[in-house]
């Protein structure tokens, strides 16, 4: 049995956790377009079986009933795996200095690998590309607690770009964007232009005015999901 709304709303907290639209979800699960906004009586055993097979990591006790965690269970043999997982992950960096050299060598897994790193406590595993990027200069600066200081890390995981032709969650999350010819820039996004394939960035600091950049001059966008501070 189900709780119905309950249901429908622990997918969308999933979908959540996952940082992808509703419809791509769908589509990966094999669902309908629209099929998690019409749930109303729960889910059948065909579409809870269609989830969990594409996404095993989801406890379907926890999706059904709300009992237990939203994911199962992580069971490994090394301890010192445990240990790292549960505590101290190491995390690329991307410092401001190297701005220049990672547009041209993202692609590159050596130049990736050469890359200094820094550590950070994570209580999960992580899902998908995460990266730091040392803020540089003062455009996402206005004095507030939002602010984004010169020499902060922003802790970053990759939206791919298969996910660039749904809408954002430009309201959730700030991005640093790769773009081809201006480089690493970390603005927060006000409007995203599905059809024309554009997206309007903004600056915290007044003194920098909005702009609109085409999507097909990004080579990769992230959400910024966490700041560390270094001082």
């Amino acid at each position: 049995m189900s709780d119905n709304d309950g249901v429908k709303n622990r997918i969308k907290q999933y979908i959540e956790y996952l940082n992808i639209p509703i419809s791509a979800f769908e589509k990966n699960c094999g669902l309908s377009n629209g099929y998690v906004s019409s749930i109303r009586k729960g889910i059948g055993h065909k579409a809870l079986e269609q989830i969990s097979e594409k996404y095993s990591e989801i406890n379907k006790s926890w999706l059904l009933t709300g009992e237990g965690e939203m994911l199962k269970n992580v069971q490994f043999k090394d301890t010192e795996a445990k240990k790292v997982f549960m505590n101290i992950i190491q995390i690329p960096v991307v410092s401001q200095y190297a701005y220049a050299g990672y547009l041209g060598g993202f692609d590159d897994p050596g130049y990736m690998e050469s890359l200094p790193t820094h550590p950070i406590p994570m209580d999960r595993e992580l899902k998908g590309k995460y990266l730091f990027f040392e803020i540089k200069g003062d455009s996402m600066e206005d004095g507030s607690m939002e602010s984004y200081r010169e020499g902060d890390l922003a802790l970053a995981r990759e939206v791919y770009q298969e996910y660039w032709k749904y809408k954002l969650h430009i309201k959730r999350w700030d991005f640093v964007i790769v773009h081809k010819t201006e480089g690493i820039i970390i603005k927060r996004i006000i409007n995203h232009d599905v059809e024309n394939g554009t997206i309007t960035v903004h600056s915290l600091n007044s003194f920098y005015e909005d702009r609109i950049l085409k999507l097909s001059d990004v080579a990769q966008l992230f959400n910024v999901v966490q700041i560390v501070r270094k001082f």
